[in-house]
């Protein structure tokens, strides 16, 4: 029995390396357990609802927590990491016509639902291909 757990850890750490989503991990781990029980001499029955419980509460329990953790490591390129900042509107952006807003020291074409004029100051929502999304900043 033991030889069958380890193809299936195996099976599923190759899975997880191709897709990279942290899809399979948590099998790979109650795999492990599961294939511990099987040198204790466990029943194949309880392998394997050890291996289906331990790696859906794993999956339920620990996914959010641990993509926070990669995902709080990525850098944020030239591009997206004016979202979030504070800019000043340059030429007068109006809802069916582009403008212009300077923030961190370059000038960006932008669009937005309101009616800005120039000097307003205003917050960078997004990116549309090269056109900043901004939003008047409350005062």
């Amino acid at each position: 029995m033991a030889l069958i757990w380890l193809l299936i850890v195996i099976l599923l750490s190759i899975v997880e390396i191709m897709t990279v989503n942290l899809t399979t991990i948590w099998f790979i781990i109650s795999g492990l357990v599961a294939f511990l029980l099987s040198f204790v001499n466990v029943s194949y029955n309880v392998q394997f609802c050890v291996f289906a419980i331990l790696g859906i509460i794993l999956l339920v329990t620990t996914k959010k927590w641990l993509q926070s953790k990669i995902d709080s490591k990525k850098v944020r390129t030239n591009l997206d990491r004016v979202i979030g900042m504070t800019g000043i509107v340059t030429e007068e952006i109006s809802k069916k016509e582009n403008g212009e807003v300077k923030v961190d020291g370059k000038r960006w074409t932008a669009v937005s639902d309101h009616k800005l004029k120039v000097g307003d100051t205003v917050k960078i929502l997004d990116i549309n291909g090269v056109k900043l999304i901004v939003e008047k900043e409350d005062d």
